[in-house]
């Protein structure tokens, strides 16, 4: 099972995501890049993210994707 952090380089190699708080804000992912990571999650952590959790302030950063993912079940 890969980490948040494995995952989000996977998706966008070319960013450090451990020196950011603001993803979105910082231009390191965009709507297309949650919809991947959405699915990456889902696929890894063997859960199903609701729809209406899927807004930006639950991809802000590393802590807010865990807190999800801890709300979904996973111990991340």
């Amino acid at each position: 099972m890969k980490s948040v952090e494995e995952i989000l380089k996977e998706i966008r190699p070319e960013f450090d995501f451990t020196a950011s708080d603001d993803f979105i804000a910082d231009g390191m992912l965009d709507s297309f890049d949650v919809v991947t990571l959405v699915a990456t999650l889902d696929k890894n952590f063997n859960i199903s993210i609701q729809g209406t959790d899927i807004v930006p302030e639950n991809f802000k950063n590393l802590e807010t994707i865990n807190a999800l993912l801890h709300k979904s079940g996973v111990r991340p």
